[in-house]
């Protein structure tokens, strides 16, 4: 298992996107960034509503269409998450698969931002906050289920193991993340890797003995 953001990529896709839609002209260039930045700093801190982020994340979104936002999340691959993607987390992922390894990307960056990213890491599994949709069905800005963020990407992962007739005791699980707001599921897995992690959790990794790799160091 992979979290996504500042793990696999050396970006925050969350908030690439939104400074993205920014340079689309979607949003307003001064309070949008100002909010983006406040929630990103909420979400480093652990303090983040993920409610009401996603409801501020998605609302340029609703207010296109699903054709006109598809094509634009087209150009945001191309010309951010694209160039972002590094061969070592390429080759981190591959190598598991090539092990034989059931891989899944866990994030607690929504399903609209993050489906084609997964796709571009040949990742088929994907565990994000899923959006909820309306009648019309294009999304309605508020969360589906259980939000994948701290003690929820546990609730998500063991949800996502009884679909498949397996529980925790059932597999043997590796889990990446550089982030202090993935330690309950770092705790929770059986080989955890702190991976390009914060100083809080790296320090936490090496008092335990977890393991440490740093994927972008010399990029």
């Amino acid at each position: 298992m992979f979290d996504l953001d500042h793990t696999l990529l050396p970006i925050d896709s969350d908030h690439a996107w939104g400074e993205f839609t920014q340079v689309l002209g979607w949003t307003d260039p001064v309070r949008f960034k100002q909010r983006n930045d406040e929630f990103y700093e909420h979400y480093k801190a652990g303090t983040l509503d993920v409610h009401d982020y996603v409801r501020f994340a998605t609302e340029a979104l609703r207010q296109r269409s699903p054709h006109e936002a598809q094509a634009a999340h087209r150009q945001f691959m191309q010309s951010v998450i694209e160039p972002a993607i590094r061969p070592a987390a390429l080759d981190l992922v591959r190598g598991h698969q090539q092990a034989g390894d059931l891989t899944v990307i866990v994030t607690a960056t929504n399903e609209f931002v993050t489906r084609p990213i997964a796709d571009a890491f040949g990742v088929e599994e994907l565990i994000a906050v899923e959006l909820e949709r309306g009648a019309d069905g294009w999304i309605t800005g508020e969360i589906l289920g259980v939000p994948s963020l701290r003690e929820g990407k546990i609730t998500r992962v063991a949800r996502w193991l009884v679909e498949r007739g397996l529980d925790w005791h059932g597999v043997e699980t590796v889990f990446y993340s550089d982030s202090m707001n993935d330690l309950p599921l770092l705790e929770r897995v059986d080989h955890p890797v702190a991976t390009n992690a914060e100083a809080r959790l790296r320090a936490i990794a090496t008092q335990r003995g977890w393991r440490i790799l740093d994927l972008f160091t010399h990029t």
